[in-house]
């Protein structure tokens, strides 16, 4: 299985650390071209304009849209670039709670598997998810709104899962790509 970070900008070298402590030896995604042969991607935070800017110069949305097929995961920026591109159905607010300086962390319910266990979330401007197609199953919440939505093979997350030691949404990523590779 063949799981590709967008190596654009943002938080590429600890999703691909998260990725190895998996078992999985990542491919850093820097064209187009590479999408054909991933079994998975996923887009990491960092500054959604600047990430979103240059995966257009590259052609990698384009490249993106036409693969619909393909399980992606966005963390933080990757998450409202998943809705800016219309690859999910949902609705982000960029830096829902405030600046750099109002970032935190939290524990949270994560339902992963139809089992709820605590995850420690790190919110780092991070965006809030707005609404969620009927499509879309809420996987996490904080203070009542989405932080983590999965719709298909698509994966949402408005925390940075990849700054903990804790695998266990990269793993339930990996599941995804997994199970939608084996249709």
């Amino acid at each position: 299985m063949s799981i590709g970070v967008l190596d654009i900008q943002g938080s590429v070298e600890e999703h691909l650390a998260c990725l190895k402590k998996c078992g999985i030896k990542p491919v850093a995604v820097k064209s187009a071209e590479q999408i054909t042969q991933l079994s998975g991607l996923i887009i990491p935070g960092g500054e959604s304009t600047t990430i979103g800017d240059l995966m257009k110069a590259y052609g990698l949305e384009k490249e993106l849209q036409a693969h619909s097929d393909l399980p992606i995961w966005g963390t933080c920026a990757g998450a409202i670039l998943l809705a800016r591109m219309k690859i999910m159905d949902i609705e982000v607010e960029r830096n829902a709670y405030g600046s750099q300086l109002n970032s935190f962390e939290a524990d949270v319910e994560i339902g992963l598997s139809n089992q709820k266990s605590k995850f420690h979330a790190i919110f780092i401007r991070a965006p809030r998810i707005i609404s969620a197609s009927n499509r879309a199953k809420i996987l996490a919440e904080y203070e009542g709104s989405p932080i983590m939505v999965q719709e298909g093979s698509k994966l949402a997350t408005t925390f940075h899962p990849e700054l903990t030691d804790d695998l266990r949404i990269h793993q339930y990523f990996l599941n995804l790509c997994n199970a939608s590779n084996n249709r």
